[in-house]
């Protein structure tokens, strides 16, 4: 063993840190439990994926669209599958092209996105299809230095568009890659540690087939979706079951270790559903979230946030800063429970009839007509509570 050797080795038994990098390279030992030789099962996965690949709207062309690529990804991202579909389908109906998605107004390109949450992702594709039309000249970047640049493409999103529609040899490393890989190493590490995440895709480019990138990345995607699955996996249904060292340890149900931050706050809010009945119909009193932050420029019914069970004194406190006569009901009407990347919301919805007609704070509040509300692009789960305006 050289000096070198000596002292890396030296440095794992300090940090108690496994020699993945090493292992993948060498075809020696991998994280430290087992033997897998490099490209050995690269050929398996393809010929799995070639018999069972998933029939998804998406991959229905050859060669794949790269702006079509690209909106499947954002979508999926923290998305099933079976809620996409639909949106996708819509979506390229309203959006077929980059430049018809960059010459939409932002309201249209929020209403088409509605429901799915994460409206930041909408946001993003948008600015970044105008990045397309006016820095590359309608043409989505082909290079991971170019497509980097536009606003929300991360990693991962680069990887795919450029190994799935440019064919490029990119690494496109989600959750489920991360899985799969954890198991057939046998990593006992943290997946969601930037250390292993590094060491993960280095040896998704060891097993990486140079002439199907796309394909490779994508039979990943699908093991990780269908068999390889969180919990217990389907190891018997499993093109690597034979090289999957997990497997051979019993450690299919432990692996991945996956550790996040587990104390997520919950925020309890009162919602007021104020209406008032008009001879030309029913009206609603609607306000508009603030232009930036959390479901910015959406709309909401008005209300606070709850604190120690004072959500109806709150609510009278609202309706006389407005001038609007009425009581909140008690107990709510309904609960619903929206959960948000950071934080929880209890929003709690509240009745009030009134035949006040103040004047109102600025444009942000509006008073809606009853018919019209389910064209109204909703502040998350705001809409869940418009079948219960009276």
């Amino acid at each position: 063993m050289n000096r070198k050797e000596t002292a890396q080795n030296s440095e794992n038994r300090k940090t108690g840190r496994q020699p993945v990098r090493k292992a993948a390279r060498s075809g020696a030992e991998t994280a430290g439990q087992g033997r897998l030789s490099g490209p050995a099962w690269g050929h398996l996965l393809l010929d799995w994926y070639d018999a069972n690949r998933r029939t998804l709207p998406w991959r229905t062309e050859s060669p794949r669209d790269p702006y079509k690529v690209w909106v499947s990804e954002i979508m999926l991202q923290q998305t099933k599958v079976e809620t996409v579909k639909p949106y996708y389908a819509n979506w390229l109906e309203h959006f077929p092209t980059v430049a018809a998605l960059a010459a939409a107004d932002e309201e249209e390109v929020l209403h088409q996105w509605q429901g799915l949450g994460y409206y930041s992702r909408a946001r993003n594709l948008h600015t970044a299809a105008r990045q397309v039309m006016e820095d590359h000249g309608g043409k989505i970047p082909d290079t991971r230095e170019e497509i980097r640049t536009l606003k929300g493409i991360g990693d991962y999103t680069a990887g795919a568009i450029l190994s799935m529609a440019y064919g490029k040899r990119e690494t496109a490393v989600d959750g489920n890659v991360l899985r799969v890989f954890a198991r057939i190493y046998s990593i006992p590490e943290n997946i969601l540690s930037a250390t292993v995440k590094k060491d993960i895709t280095r040896l998704v480019v060891e097993q990486q087939d140079p002439d199907r990138p796309g394909d490779f990345n994508e039979a990943l995607m699908d093991l990780g979706a269908t068999v390889c699955i969180p919990g217990q996996p389907l190891c018997g249904q499993c093109p690597l079951e034979g090289r999957c060292q997990a497997r051979k340890e019993g450690k299919e149900g432990e692996l991945p270790l996956r550790i996040t931050k587990k104390d997520i706050p919950t925020e309890h809010i009162s919602a007021l559903i104020i209406s008032r009945n008009m001879p030309e119909g029913t009206y609603v009193l609607l306000r508009r979230r603030p232009a930036t932050g959390l479901l910015a420029g959406m709309w909401e019914f008005p209300g606070s946030l709850e604190k120690d069970g004072e959500s109806t004194e709150k609510g009278e406190d609202l309706l006389r800063e407005l001038g609007i006569s009425g009581k909140p009901d008690h107990p709510a009407l309904k609960t619903v429970k929206h959960v948000f990347s950071h934080k929880i919301w209890q929003l709690a919805a509240h009745t009030v009839t009134t035949d006040s007609d103040p004047a109102l704070p600025d444009e942000d509040w509006q008073w809606v007509e009853k018919k019209d509300l389910p064209g109204i692009l909703w502040a998350g789960p705001h809409k869940k509570l418009v079948k219960l305006v009276p």
